[in-house]
């Protein structure tokens, strides 16, 4: 494949693909190359992290919105709804809303939600009853909507009907998407603000130890901290974040370690292996493959000169299988050292919940081989129909009812 059909590929809106022979292709042509006037794609991993945590690279906000679509960007709620949270705004807004929300997500609070997590996944795996089961929505959808939902302060009665609206919302994040996409993505971004708007309206009356009520409060108190758009749009976010890519974590890791049953057996016999399989598989299949930055000043990337004003699409799967960063960079090897993906970006725009979504996924993964030293996929699993979040669909595997202490 030469560079062109790699671009080709990337962009068309066939979805599902696998997109690591275009990644390959665009190593072969170089760390970064120019689309099109002003539109790069970036896959060398020391450009991607150099972009990453440049502060005067932008993430695509509402002006550049304004620039690339005209004033009726906002007539689409999906958009306008990431537009107005903490994933496509530039300080000083987004240093403000991310303060705010920080406080949630602090290393201890993170560590000390183990043990509730793995009480978490042993009632689900509990739940698996009879030879065979679908992983996905068995135990990679139901852990961490629930962790999620718990943090945020969602009742659990309503954690049913995320998937979804998350499924139909993040459409919009692909690099290409049909009107139809739109029309869904609109849809479930009026239901999920609606959503949102009612339980602050509970949590006003009756506050608890959570984040609906902690973000409340603080657009309460002034609302030059958090308006009343960017209140609802960061709630929605970190609810769909909180648990999209930790379900496409947990999916991904159990696929490459049942394609790889000595890494399965071996993590299975040694659970303190979990944080470097987890890695291992951020690295090689991530759940998300790509974002975008714009440069706001001219740059030079890997020798390439950059004008102002260019957008650049960083591809955080071809990164993290850059031969220049990883030796055989398409095997999967829990062992490697010095693993850093950038799965999860970088900088200023680090994800959140990066440290919840690994514990989440190093404490299941092995309780899942450890109930089922048998388990094995039925068949090969689907893709889900996404380029950028990339996840399985389903997951149908064959159990045993075997245990092991």
């Amino acid at each position: 494949m030469d560079a062109a059909t790699a671009v080709e590929t990337l962009l068309s809106p066939q979805t599902g693909h696998d997109p690591n022979p275009a990644y390959a292709a665009l190593h072969a042509h170089g760390p970064v190359l120019q689309v099109s006037a002003g539109y790069y794609f970036v896959s060398g991993y020391a450009a991607v992290d150099r972009i990453l945590r440049d502060p005067t690279a932008e993430a695509y906000d509402s002006r550049r919105l304004d620039e690339n679509w005209g004033s009726d960007w906002r007539d689409n709620r999906a958009v306008a709804l990431f537009a107005d949270s903490m994933l496509r705004t530039n300080p000083p807004q987004h240093t403000r809303m991310r303060r705010l929300a920080a406080g949630v997500f602090t290393a201890r609070r993170v560590a000390a939600l183990r043990e509730v997590i793995a009480e978490q996944v042993d009632e689900t795996l509990d739940g698996l009853t009879g030879t065979a089961a679908d992983l996905v929505s068995d135990l990679a959808y139901p852990l961490p909507i629930g962790v999620i939902t718990a943090l945020l302060g969602v009742p659990p009665a309503d954690r049913g009907r995320f998937r979804r609206l998350a499924e139909d919302l993040t459409a919009v994040l692909e690099v290409r998407w049909t009107e139809e996409d739109r029309r869904r993505a609109d849809r479930a971004a009026v239901e999920l603000t609606g959503y949102f708007t009612e339980l602050v309206g509970h949590r006003r009356a009756q506050p608890a130890d959570d984040l609906v009520t902690a973000l409340a409060a603080a657009h309460d108190a002034d609302g030059a901290r958090l308006t009343g758009d960017e209140l609802l749009a960061n709630l929605a976010l970190l609810l769909v974040a909180g648990f999209e890519t930790t379900t496409n974590l947990i999916g991904n890791g159990i696929v490459l370690l049942l394609d790889h049953p000595g890494c399965a057996d071996e993590l299975r016999q040694n659970p303190a292996a979990a944080p470097a399989v987890v890695e291992e598989v951020l690295r090689i299949d991530s759940p998300v493959q790509l974002t975008e930055r714009f440069t706001s000043v001219p740059v030079e990337i890997a020798g390439i000169k950059i004008p102002a004003d260019a957008e650049l699409v960083l591809l955080l799967g071809a990164a993290n299988r850059d031969p220049s960063r990883f030796v055989l960079p398409e095997v999967f090897d829990p062992s490697r050292t010095g693993n850093t993906p950038l799965s999860f970006g970088a900088g200023a725009h680090y994800c959140l919940g990066a440290p919840l979504a690994r514990l989440e996924a190093q404490v299941a993964l092995p309780a899942l081989l450890r109930r089922y030293p048998d388990l094995a996929l039925d068949g090969r699993p689907r893709r889900r129909p996404r380029m950028n979040l990339r996840g399985w669909q389903a997951l149908p595997v064959s159990l045993r009812s075997d245990s092991v202490d």
